[in-house]
């Protein structure tokens, strides 16, 4: 297993609560929908802070590479935070065209992303990276119960 395979499975778990805060919308089940919009958010927070506080900058410090891809998945992390806030103001509104516009922006947003960790940035970071510390902390923090 690689350093990053916990961050492969991660996308993935993000994506089947994505999938599900987005339908509850659709169905006006609004309660479902503030409970599966608050899970995504604090997954994708804990993993956006897996890789901001573990991740880059260990492979940052053993590449010394600071301003390349590490640089810009953090912008993209913080442009991902805003359309949650936007996702957040649709759903305290109960106004499912705001939440869905953020949504769909956000969804795009998240492949590109991922498409470019996963078979770009992973990769650098398995080879680079050959602190086993580093992989276990991540595959703890994205483990801990309220993240499961």
């Amino acid at each position: 297993m690689s350093m990053t395979d916990p961050l492969f499975r991660h996308h993935k778990h993000c994506d089947e609560i994505f999938a599900r805060a987005e339908e509850a919308v659709s169905e006006g089940a609004w309660v479902d929908a503030e409970e599966a919009f608050t899970s995504l958010r604090t997954e994708l927070e804990t993993h956006f802070k897996s890789e901001e506080d573990l991740l880059f900058p260990a492979f940052e410090q053993r590449t010394g590479m600071t301003s390349g891809p590490t640089q810009v998945m953090r912008v993209e992390h913080g442009q991902m935070r805003e359309l949650l806030d936007e996702m957040q103001r649709g759903l305290g509104a109960r106004d499912a065209e705001i939440f869905a516009g953020a949504a769909e922006i956000l969804l795009v947003l998240m492949q590109q992303h991922n498409m470019k960790e996963e078979n770009i940035l992973y990769p650098m970071c398995d080879d680079a990276i050959r602190d086993p510390d580093v992989g276990d902390a991540i595959a703890q923090r994205l483990a801990e119960p309220c993240h499961a």
